[in-house]
C-alpha cells in the first residue's frame, strides 16, 4: 500500500531534480504517444532534441532559431515568475504580449516612411506601455474589488485577440496590401526593423533584453529588498504583512513587471522574427512561458536554461512534422506533458512516498 508523508521542509535534492525527472518522463510518455500514432519513438525523440543542434543538415537554420523562439519565452517567464513567487497568478501574459505588439507596431507604422533612429526605442517603450497598462486591469481590479487575478487576465487574453484581430483588418491593416488583413512588413522598414545584431546568428534587440532581465532578475531576487519581500510574500504571506510589505502595492508592481516584460516580448517578436501585425500573430508564447517558469523553478537561471529547452522543443517539434508527418497537435501535446508531468512529481518535494499503512501512535 502506497501513501504520502508529509516532510518536515521541502526536500531540496527534489526541488531540483523534478524537472529533469519530468523531462525524463515526458519523453517516455510522448514516446509512447508517438508510437501508438505509428512512428518510431527513437527517431522522433532524436530529430526534436538531437538534430535541431547536432545534424549538419538543419543545425545551420536551427541553431540560430533557437534563440530567436527562446528569447521572448525567457522574457515573459522572467516576469510570470516574480509574480509567481510572491502569490500573485499572471495567467494572462499572452494578451499582455499582444497588446505590446500592437501599441509597439503601431508607433512604427505612425512613423512610416520616416527615417530616425529614435522610431525604435519610441516602439519598445511603446510595447512595455501596452504590456503594462493590460496588466493593471487585473491588477487594479484585484487591489480595489479583490477580484481574481487568474480569471480576469485569463479571459482578457480572448480581448487582446479580438482587439489583434480588429487592428489587422482595420487601423493597422497596410494600405498597399491589396486588401489582406495584416500591417507594413515591420522588418523591411529599416527605423522599425529588430533584426539581428549579428547576421544570421538569431541574436537580436528582444534576446539581448533576455539576457538583461535574467540578470536583473536574479539580482533582485538575491541582493535587493523588493526580492526579499517578493519571496517573503509566497512563502509567509502574515509575516510579510507584519515585516510592512504592502500586497496591494505588491500585486501592481509584480503585474507591472510582468505585463511590461511580455509587451516587450511582443514588439520584439513583431519587429522582427513575425515582422508583422497579423490575424494570427500570437502563437501561445504567453501560455508556454507559465510551462517555462514552473521549469525552471521560478529561478531566472533555471528559467534561462528551461526557455532554451522548450525552445528546442518548438523548433525540433516542427523538423517532426516536416521530417516525419507528425501532427502539429501532438507537438503540443508533447509540450503540455512538461507541465503536467511536472506538477506531478513536484509532490515529491513535500511529500515522501512511504510503502504500507500508517502506524498508530498510543
Amino acid at each position: 500500500m502506497l501513501r504520502l508523508e508529509k516532510r518536515p521542509s521541502p526536500s531540496r535534492f527534489w526541488q531540483y531534480a523534478t524537472p529533469l525527472l519530468a523531462v525524463v518522463l515526458t519523453m517516455i510518455a510522448g514516446g509512447i504517444m508517438f508510437a501508438l500514432l505509428g512512428k518510431n519513438p527513437v527517431e522522433a525523440m532524436r530529430t526534436i532534441f538531437w538534430d535541431p543542434l547536432f545534424n549538419a543538415q538543419f543545425a545551420s537554420y536551427s541553431r540560430p532559431q533557437l534563440l530567436v523562439k527562446a528569447g521572448p519565452l525567457i522574457l515573459i517567464a522572467i516576469g510570470l515568475s516574480l509574480g509567481f513567487r510572491a502569490g500573485i497568478w499572471n495567467i494572462g501574459a499572452e494578451g499582455q504580449y499582444i497588446m505590446g505588439a500592437i501599441l509597439g507596431a503601431g508607433v512604427g507604422v505612425a512613423f512610416y516612411p520616416a527615417e530616425h533612429w529614435v522610431i525604435f526605442p519610441l516602439m519598445v517603450v511603446a510595447g512595455a506601455l501596452g504590456g503594462w497598462l493590460w496588466a493593471m486591469i487585473p491588477a487594479l481590479l484585484k487591489t480595489k474589488f479583490n477580484t481574481n487575478e487568474i480569471l480576469v487576465s485569463l479571459l482578457l487574453v480572448y480581448v487582446a485577440q479580438n482587439v489583434l484581430a480588429s487592428m489587422a483588418v482595420g487601423l493597422l491593416r497596410n494600405p498597399e496590401g491589396g486588401g489582406f488583413p495584416g500591417s507594413r512588413n515591420l522588418s523591411k522598414y529599416p527605423s522599425a526593423a529588430n533584426l539581428d545584431l549579428i547576421p544570421g546568428s538569431g541574436m537580436h534587440w528582444g534576446v539581448v533584453a533576455a539576457f538583461v532581465a535574467v540578470i536583473a532578475a536574479y539580482v533582485l531576487l538575491q541582493r535587493h529588498m523588493l526580492g526579499f519581500q517578493i519571496k517573503l510574500a509566497g512563502q509567509a504571506p502574515r509575516a510579510a504583512r507584519f515585516a510592512g510589505v504592502a500586497p496591494s502595492r505588491l500585486v501592481v508592481l509584480c503585474m507591472g513587471i510582468s505585463g511590461a516584460l511580455a509587451g516587450l516580448a511582443g514588439l520584439f517578436e513583431v519587429s522582427g522574427p513575425a515582422g508583422q501585425i497579423s490575424i494570427d500573430f500570437n502563437v501561445g508564447y504567453g501560455f508556454t512561458a507559465i510551462i517555462v517558469a514552473f521549469l525552471g523553478r521560478l529561478n531566472p537561471i533555471g528559467i534561462l536554461l528551461a526557455g532554451l529547452l522548450m525552445a528546442l522543443t518548438y523548433i525540433g517539434g516542427e523538423l517532426a512534422q516536416f521530417m516525419l508527418g507528425l501532427p502539429a497537435a501532438a507537438i503540443q501535446a508533447f509540450q503540455g506533458m512538461l507541465l503536467f508531468f511536472l506538477l506531478a512529481v513536484d509532490l515529491l518535494t513535500n511529500f515522501r512516498v512511504r510503502l504500507g499503512a500508517k502506524r498508530e501512535v498510543a
